[in-house]
């Protein structure tokens, strides 16, 4: 995603369905590492938006996230981080935070 086309906080915040944001670099070993382990969480969620933003010096998005390493996923639901992860390495921790996006949207309370 280049500048033209990356939305802005705003946007972002402003996006009503649940939503991952995962910030990285095409060039981040860390983030190559991720994809697969990402793509397979992601898979039993087929109707979840999932947003790559390039990140890096000035890219304000990453920015107002607080972004310091990559891959880093943020969960939102309406907006309002649900959770985040940084450099996740395991699907499990992966369908976790998903699952915080499910509890979201579900009015029961999670399970203690």
């Amino acid at each position: 995603m280049n500048d033209a086309t990356e939305p802005t906080r705003e946007e972002i915040d402003a996006i009503a369905e649940p939503l991952v944001v995962e910030f990285g670099t095409s060039w981040c070993g860390h983030c190559a590492r991720a994809q697969s382990l990402i793509a397979e969480a992601l898979a039993a969620h087929p109707g979840l938006r999932h947003l790559k933003v390039e990140d890096g010096p000035g890219r304000r998005l990453g920015r107002s996230f607080r972004v310091k390493l990559w891959p880093t996923l943020v969960f939102l639901r309406q907006g309002v981080e649900v959770a985040r992860l940084v450099r996740p390495d395991d699907v499990a921790t992966i369908e976790g935070a998903l699952a915080r996006i499910d509890a979201a949207t579900d009015p029961r309370p999670l399970p203690n």
